[in-house]
Parts: structure tokens; C-alpha cells; sequence
């Protein structure tokens, strides 16, 4: 477990990229996992499909605010599309896969959360309330 929170993904989680709020969002959803308590809000803007804005609130563990910091540095520009290729990404680190190069490499720092299976949720979670959060939107 210890090699679960190195100082790498401590340090991604610490960056909080993209928390906060947006005032207002053009979509906003709130998703909780009620088996460890982690609570994600994810507020979105979009043009054209494409997430203009995104900013997160999460009351979680460290993955799974590690996981919404990631998301809060590359999230910008996507579609659905480019979010399904992303969680996609995600959950082939969970299988014990690479991710791709690119922006979504840094999915490298959750490999050890691949032995884990009471945290894969919490890596889940930020891409869950994502696409939640563009489904939402009725523009």
C-alpha cells in the first residue's frame, strides 16, 4: 500500500489543478461513492461540444483528488469523444496497461493503483462526474 501514495501522485493531488467553482457552469454534477465517501463535483462550460471551462470540487482521498487534478490540467478542449479516449486510458492503468504518450501519460503515477481494487473507484469517480457533467449539458 505505501507504494499506493507516492510522492508523485501526493504532489499531483496537492496541485488541485482546477478546483474550485465556475459561476456559472453550463453543467454542474455532483457524484459520490458511498462505499469510501469520496464526493466529486464537477462544473463544465461548452462550445460546440468542446469543454471550454472546468473547474472540480472534490471531498476525497488522495487518488481520487489526484485523479480530478489531472483531469483539471487536460480536461480543456475535449469532446466526448476525447473524454471516453481518456477514461479509457484510465481504466487500461487499472488492467495494468501504459497509457498513452501524450497529455494522459501522467495516468502512469496511478499503475500502483492497479493492485488495488477498493481504489479503483476513486480514480473512476472525476471521469464518471465528467461525462455526467456533458451529458448534462442541454445546449
Amino acid at each position: 500500500m505505501s507504494d499506493l501514495y507516492q510522492s508523485d501522485l501526493l504532489r499531483l493531488a496537492a496541485s488541485a489543478d482546477g478546483a474550485g467553482r465556475l459561476e456559472p457552469p453550463r453543467a454542474s454534477v455532483t457524484l459520490d461513492n458511498p462505499l469510501c465517501g469520496d464526493r466529486v463535483t464537477m462544473d463544465v462550460r461548452l462550445e460546440g461540444g468542446r469543454i471550454t471551462a472546468l473547474a472540480h470540487e472534490t471531498k476525497a482521498c488522495v487518488v481520487c483528488q489526484a485523479a480530478a487534478a489531472v483531469i483539471g490540467r487536460h480536461a480543456e478542449g475535449l469532446d466526448k469523444d476525447g473524454l471516453a479516449a481518456a477514461r479509457a486510458a484510465a481504466e487500461a492503468v487499472l488492467k495494468g496497461g501504459e497509457p498513452p504518450a501524450g497529455a494522459w501519460a501522467e495516468l502512469a503515477l496511478f499503475k500502483p493503483v492497479a493492485k488495488v481494487k477498493s481504489r479503483h473507484a476513486c480514480l473512476r469517480l472525476p471521469f464518471r462526474s465528467l461525462e455526467a457533467a456533458l451529458a448534462a449539458d442541454q445546449g
